[in-house]
């Protein structure tokens, strides 16, 4: 029976050093999903600052996903769908304009059904989409000065997943205290 036991806690051992390489291995960053879009300085300022507050209101809705709640997850999620509704579209113009609907379509329908579903799990498989079209949005038109991180855990959701950032510091929103640390920055914005 010691045998048996000292065995399976090498095995478990072995296991938590193999997540633990997973998790700090590097991916590259899938420039093809996530295209460079055009300069932030065409933007308006008045824009950047309202697209800032959507920032802020995501950072939250991150925060809460980091803490395991899905009760504070949709509560933020329908604080930072608020906030969206403060983003004035028509300071946009051109392909900024389309590019921002093309945003704006997956944020919302993402909110919708985070705030739509009680299953922790099932909101981080819909936050992994909000965190891409945010990304492409905050890349393309600014945040007015606000620092974000671009950050990815190549464990979460069978292949990856990435989300944004205030700091530096990796709280990964798709694991909570199971792996809180587990990720890289992959960008600075």
């Amino acid at each position: 029976m010691k045998t048996k036991t000292f065995l399976l806690s090498i095995l478990f051992a072995m296991s938590a050093m193999a997540l633990t390489a997973n998790c700090s291995s590097k991916k590259e960053h899938d420039d093809d999903h996530h295209e460079n879009a055009e300069t932030q300085t065409n933007t308006d300022p008045t824009f950047q600052k309202q697209l800032a507050s959507v920032f802020t209101a995501y950072v939250i809705l991150k925060d809460a996903f980091v803490a395991t709640d899905a009760t504070k997850v949709k509560a933020a999620a329908a604080e930072t769908q608020k906030s969206i509704a403060g983003v004035d579209m028509k300071l946009l113009k051109g392909d900024a304009h389309h590019n921002w609907m093309n945003y704006l379509g997956t944020i919302q329908k993402s909110l919708t059904d985070i705030q739509g579903s009680s299953d922790i799990e099932t909101q981080r498989k819909t936050f992994s989409a909000l965190s891409d079209a945010l990304y492409k949005s905050v890349k393309e038109f600014g945040i007015g000065g606000l620092k974000a991180y671009y950050e990815f855990c190549p464990m979460a959701l069978d292949g990856g997943a990435y989300w944004l950032s205030s700091e530096e510091k990796i709280l990964n929103p798709y694991f909570g205290d199971k792996m809180l640390h587990c990720g890289t920055v992959k960008e600075k914005l």
